[in-house]
């Protein structure tokens, strides 16, 4: 038999580990694993860790706490490709969380990943690499490092990747970098239409939406526009909006047009293509809110160009503006409003519009809403202005009253609109009686108290335009109007404080407004803004002028001039020259002073006292009242009793002195007087006192003489044939009033100041009525000539020179012979000798003239 052989296995090499398979279901020993240098390990390490970073943010902040993301991003590089895949995709869908983000930047990650984009990489590489650089890009530093690091240019060529996730993700990141307008620029450069237009046809609607949001945002800068028109983009954007299956693109689609609308050759060329005509129609029905929004607003943005305008406006775009106003999104009305306010610029669209849109902008203006309201109220400003047809059809469809109501609304725009519509609708006397009957001054003294400068302006334009009404001056004096527009003189706004001056100006017409605007500091305001170059305006010096036309002693003292349509009225008084801010005091005050050495208050009161109530002894005519009792008429128990007795103290009361005065007649009278009724005395002491006022009525003293002046003239030179006859006259009736002729040589023996001081002494009182006069210088008879010229109805100026010189100014036909028979010659200005020729008649601008103005 054979002997069997027996054969021996050989043990393998020691060196050699078997395979073994690792579970672990700790998230922190398969980290330790990404340390590995076995590459199976770690591309098993990395496919687990992004299988669970995939199930949540939670998991990927654990990754991130466990110190993943540096031994990941290590990974990125490796030479392995399966190692750099798996890598790459935990990082990239790691790169949502915003810590990790922050992790990433810090490791300086961006050139990495844009190298993952290379054309050799695998295209699952390009996905997770474009995703963690559209996760990057959100944030502003890390758009710089992409676009300084060149990550553009992969970016715009992984665009026409056949894997829609890396087009998905390529686009994502391009969105984000072209916010910034160097990425802008530069995606220009890098002929980034022919993609993104190609991306329009994508099967996938997020590509779509992100294509045209970043048109959207490229085709702001003009260039791309025409790179886009160059390109066809039109014809892609209008399929879009005409396929009812791409509804839900059809308001970034619309953002795009309404970028191109800006430009001219554009809107040319869709009006052409008919493209203008379709959009609007597509406007008009469409169900979308944002889509009509926004083709409202993309109307707006293009009706900033007038020649967009006159094509918009062929295209009958109004109707469909204000079609839009009907709808029931007020984002919409707003945009329409907003719309229909560009469009006025063109005034065939503002007639067209005014005839079918301003019923439905009135009706705006109740809306609940206070950006609707100021929409509509900025569209009726831009409808109205300089448009009087515009204007009434505001009234006509009762839009007055919801104006005034939109005045105390919340939002300072809607405000400043209303007040300049009505302001609009003032220019017609009809409406803006209308305007002041629905208490128009009441209601804009709130606007008036605005912080906003646009409110205060157009507050203060209003009340100037309605203001030229008497009704409408009371009603805001009032309603305490004047002190907030008095504040707005002292504005740092240029704008405001000239509208300020305006309303002023006009409101000072009439006396209790002038007087109460003086209380209010008016004056003083105003003379320091004219003192200023850079503060006076047009109005400034009118509005001043104005309010000193209801105070003529106050002007004439402050300005040395009187204009002849100031008329010197009964209770003036000369004070002499003061400087600028000096307020006058009243003549009731003046006349308490004791005497002094000051230059005398000459006084024009050719007012009789009242002849109703007989005079006491206080009462009766006499020259001049004693200083004591100085032009006080005492309407009081003295005077209601002074028909029955003497009074038996100045200042004691009827009633008192009857008691008395009866008590004395009993005296000397029978028993059968004494025991009258006492029902009687009861009586009249009621009646009395019923007759009495509380208080005494202070009245400037009565000066006969100048009314006698005031009588004579009337009757001898008010019937003289000419006007310049009945100034010569009145010339040498009032040098002869005061002194005759002087020759001008012996001008200084003319002793008038002594004159002056004999009537202050025998007055004991600084105020001199003139007719007491009879040596007077110049401006005394300037003054006088002034006050008897007016009252015969000849004008004349009264202007204040140097050293005690006054003259007056005249305007006169030059009755010279022209050689011309019925030539009409215009009025010159004559200055009247009062002093040494009386009567004659000096030519401005001649040298006599500036002779008779200088000593």
């Amino acid at each position: 038999m054979g002997k069997k052989i027996k054969k021996e296995v050989e043990p393998p090499p020691k060196d050699v580990f078997d395979p073994l398979s690792v579970e672990s279901k700790k998230a922190a020993t398969v980290v330790l694993m990404l340390s590995s240098p076995e590459e199976e390990v770690v591309s098993k390490a990395c496919e687990s860790l992004y299988k669970f970073a995939a199930k949540g943010d939670e998991n990927k902040l654990t990754l991130l706490e466990l110190g993943a993301v540096e031994p990941l991003f290590k990974l990125v590089t490796n030479e392995d490709p399966i190692v750099r895949r798996n890598a790459t995709m935990v990082l990239g869908i790691m790169a949502s969380h915003n810590d990790v983000k922050k992790s990433l930047r810090q490791l300086d990650v961006t050139q990495a990943f844009i190298a993952r984009l290379a054309p050799e990489e695998d295209v699952v590489i390009h996905e997770f690499a474009s995703l963690c650089l559209a996760h990057m890009a959100v944030e502003y530093n890390s758009k710089v490092q992409i676009f300084e690091q060149g990550g553009l240019e992969p970016l715009i060529r992984l665009l026409n990747s056949p894997d829609p996730d890396v087009k998905k993700n390529s686009i994502e990141c391009i969105y984000s970098m072209v916010q910034d307008f160097q990425s802008r620029a530069a995606v220009r450069e890098l002929n980034v239409i022919p993609p993104l237009l190609d991306l329009l046809k994508s099967d996938y609607p997020i590509i779509q939406l992100l294509a045209l949001k970043t048109l959207g945002i490229i085709t702001i800068d003009r260039e791309t526009r025409v790179m886009l028109r160059e390109n066809q983009g039109l014809d892609h954007l209008f399929k879009i909006l005409e396929t009812k299956e791409f509804n839900d693109l059809h308001v970034e689609a619309l953002g795009v047009v309404a970028n191109c609308l800006e430009d001219v050759d554009t809107v040319q060329l869709i009006q052409e293509t008919g493209g203008l005509r379709k959009l609007l129609a597509f406007t008009e029905v469409s169900t979308l809110t944002d889509f009509q929004k926004n083709a409202a607003k993309a109307i707006a943005k293009s009706a900033y160009d007038p020649e967009n305008r006159k094509i918009l406006h062929e295209e009958e775009v109004e109707k469909c503006l204000v079609a839009l106003l009907g709808t029931d999104n007020e984002g919409t009305k707003i945009a329409a409003a907003q719309a229909i306010s560009a469009m006025c610029e063109n005034l065939a669209s503002k007639q067209v519009t005014g005839t079918l849109g301003i019923p439905q902008l009135v009706q705006l203006l109740s809306s609940d809403n206070e950006e609707v309201k100021e929409a509509a109220a900025t569209a009726l400003v831009n409808l109205t202005t300089a448009h009087l047809g515009n204007a009434s059809a505001v009234a006509e469809a009762d839009g007055i009253e919801p104006l005034i109501s939109v005045l105390s609304s919340r939002r300072d725009g809607a405000v400043a609109s209303a007040a300049t519509v009505l302001t609009n609708l003032a220019t017609q006397e009809p409406l803006r009686l209308s305007i002041q009957s629905h208490g128009i001054m009441s209601a804009i003294v709130e606007p008036l108290h605005s912080s906003n400068s646009l409110v205060q302006s157009t507050a203060a334009l209003a009340v100037a335009a309605v203001g030229c009404d008497a009704d409408a001056r009371a009603e805001l004096r009032n309603t305490g109007g004047l002190e907030p527009l008095i504040k707005l003189l002292q504005s740092r706004n240029d704008e405001v404080r000239r509208n300020a001056c305006w309303a002023v100006m006009v409101c000072a017409s009439d006396e209790p407004t002038a007087a109460e605007m003086t209380k209010l500091g008016a004056l003083d305001i105003l003379e320091d803004i004219n003192l200023s170059i850079g503060r006076k305006n047009n109005f400034s010096e009118v509005a001043l002028d104005k309010i000193l036309d209801h105070n003529l002693p106050q002007k004439y003292s402050q300005m040395g001039y009187l204009a002849s349509s100031n008329i010197i009225s009964d209770g003036f008084y000369d004070y002499g020259l003061v400087k600028r801010g000096i307020k006058l005091l009243s003549l009731e005050e003046l006349s308490a002073q004791e005497l002094n050495d000051r230059r005398a208050i000459i006084l024009v009161n050719a007012k009789p006292p009242d002849t109703d109530v007989p005079p006491t002894t206080e009462d009766k005519p006499h020259d001049f009242p004693p200083r004591t009792s100085i032009g006080f008429r005492k309407a009081s128990r003295e005077r209601a009793s002074s028909t029955d007795d003497k009074p038996d103290s100045p200042g004691r009361s009827s009633v008192s002195k009857g008691s008395s005065r009866e008590k004395g007649s009993r005296k000397g009278k029978g028993k059968k007087e004494e025991e009258k009724p006492k029902e009687e005395d009861t009586e009249h002491a009621h009646k009395v006192v019923e007759e009495v006022p509380e208080k005494a009525v202070w009245l400037p003293p009565f000066d006969p003489i100048l009314l006698d002046y005031i009588t004579e003239v009337s009757k001898t030179i008010l019937p003289l044939a000419s006007t310049q006859q009945q100034v010569i006259a009145l010339a040498q009736f009032v040098a002869d009033k005061m002194g005759g002729p002087i020759e001008r040589e012996k001008l200084h023996e003319f002793s008038w100041e002594l004159h002056i001081s004999e009537i202050e002494f025998e007055l004991r009182c600084n105020v001199v009525p003139i007719g007491k006069i009879n040596k007077g210088t110049f401006y005394h008879r300037a003054l006088l000539f002034k006050v008897l010229a007016e009252r015969i109805g000849i004008g004349c100026t009264l202007v204040r020179g140097e050293y005690n010189r006054a003259w007056n100014e005249v305007k006169l036909i030059d009755e010279s012979p022209s050689g011309i028979p019925g030539l009409l010659i215009p009025p010159q200005v004559f200055i009247v000798d009062l002093m040494f020729q009386p009567g004659h008649l000096m030519k401005e601008g001649t040298a006599e003239a500036d002779s008779y103005r200088r000593i």
